[in-house]
């Protein structure tokens, strides 16, 4: 049985597992964020660590964090728990891996392509609908430029556009895109060949790759976190935003 209530963690073969278990959608909330914070924190104190796979069970890789926690007495804790993952994820010299069985939305997209790799099966979805209940993406406004150019970040951050695996595959937010009947015994394949390499050798390749966009992204993001609670979350929109998708109703845009 796994030590962590919405988690499955394996190490084999200098390569670490993490599976979230919170089906169908494996939404994030608080107390999910911090267990990560938490593996991650443990998983990656390793030097000898090739490789950190993100999988998840159910019908979605994550349909992104609780709308709930981002009501004003949780949304400073949920942006220091949600970015808290990136953080980690950003300093690590092991490569870091998403293998995506279904949709990636909101917050779920965001940990999905702020991975070195990629891996969608051809079902798989991405997209930032944020815009929709009255917020922003902060981590995808931080990556998805460099990742996808700004016209395209653009449109999928600020329209919400949700996209298709071989679109995300085309633009460039995703490296490879297997077949859904093969999905998991081909992500496996990958991960066997990076099983064959030196892992310091690994880890220093990309070290040396990403030496400085890191610096860059641990910036932005400082920068963008700011923006998303000091002037995002003041607006009456986000407020109304948030309170509609928690009615279950259309919003009523203030437009201020």
């Amino acid at each position: 049985m796994s030590a962590y209530e919405h988690f499955d963690v394996s190490v084999d073969e200098g390569i670490a597992t993490l599976t979230m278990q919170r089906e169908p959608l494996n939404v994030l909330h608080n107390p999910m964020m911090a267990e990560f914070n938490s593996i991650l924190e443990a998983t990656l104190s390793g030097s000898n660590l090739a490789a950190v796979v993100i999988r998840a069970t159910g019908r979605a890789f994550s349909a992104g964090v609780d709308v709930g926690d981002h009501a004003p007495d949780q949304v400073a804790e949920m942006i220091h728990q949600f970015h808290g993952i990136f953080r980690k994820l950003a300093s690590t010299d092991a490569l870091t891996i998403a293998a995506v069985q279904g949709a990636a939305l909101g917050g779920g997209c965001e940990l999905a392509c702020f991975c070195d790799i990629v891996l969608a099966s051809e079902r798989a979805k991405f997209g930032q609908p944020e815009v929709q209940v009255g917020v922003f993406p902060p981590v995808a406004a931080c990556v998805f430029p460099a990742q996808v150019g700004i016209k395209k970040a653009i449109e999928l951050n600020a329209l919400g556009k949700t996209i298709g695996a071989v679109e995300a595959y085309r633009i460039g937010l995703v490296n490879e895109v297997f077949p859904v009947e093969s999905f998991e015994a081909s992500v496996d394949e990958y991960l066997s060949d990076i099983r064959k390499l030196s892992r310091p050798v690994v880890r220093l390749s990309k070290r040396a790759t990403c030496m400085v966009s890191r610096e860059q992204v641990l910036a932005q993001l400082d920068r963008t976190e700011a923006l998303y609670l000091d002037e995002l979350m003041k607006l009456e929109d986000a407020s109304e935003g948030i309170a509609a998708f928690m009615e279950k109703r259309s919003p009523k845009w203030r437009h201020a």
